[in-house]
Order: C-alpha cells, then sequence, then structure tokens
C-alpha cells in the first residue's frame, strides 16, 4: 500500500511539473514576441528619426576606414628601402 501511495504522490508532482514548465514555456514565447516588436519598432522609429534629421550621419552611413580628408605628412626614412 505504501508503494501506491508514494507512487500516487510521485504522479501527482510529475503533473504539477508538467503544468508549471507549459506555463513557463508560454511566458517564454510571450517574452521573447515582445523582444522582437520592440526591437522592430525601435528600428522603425530610428529610421524615422534619421530621414527627419539627415545631418545627423547613422552608424551605418560612417565609413568603417580613416576619414578621406586624413593625409601623411611624414614618411620615415627608415621605411625607404634601396633596391640592391
Amino acid at each position: 500500500m505504501l508503494s501506491w501511495t508514494i507512487a500516487g504522490v510521485a504522479v501527482i508532482f510529475a503533473w504539477a511539473a508538467w503544468t508549471r514548465a507549459g506555463r513557463v514555456s508560454r511566458k517564454l514565447e510571450a517574452l521573447n514576441q515582445s523582444y522582437w516588436e520592440l526591437r522592430y519598432d525601435f528600428t522603425r522609429l530610428r529610421s524615422q528619426v534619421a530621414r527627419l534629421d539627415p545631418a545627423v550621419p547613422d552608424e551605418e552611413d560612417r565609413a568603417p576606414g580613416p576619414a578621406a580628408t586624413e593625409t601623411v605628412a611624414f614618411v620615415p626614412l627608415s621605411s625607404i628601402r634601396k633596391k640592391d
């Protein structure tokens, strides 16, 4: 009789864990959906602000290399080698 009681309690705990996992899964899915909606809205609003204020360059518009106005002012003599 004791083994049937232990088995019954284990089944009840398993059912409770199963339902709790389902609730957590649904909450995680809702949180994930909210995250992607927020990212979409942020990107949309950022593009609207960029259209309103074109003087501020976007991160994508900036060149990753050095600016085009920079020039080399000094070349060390050690970098110039004579050919043999």
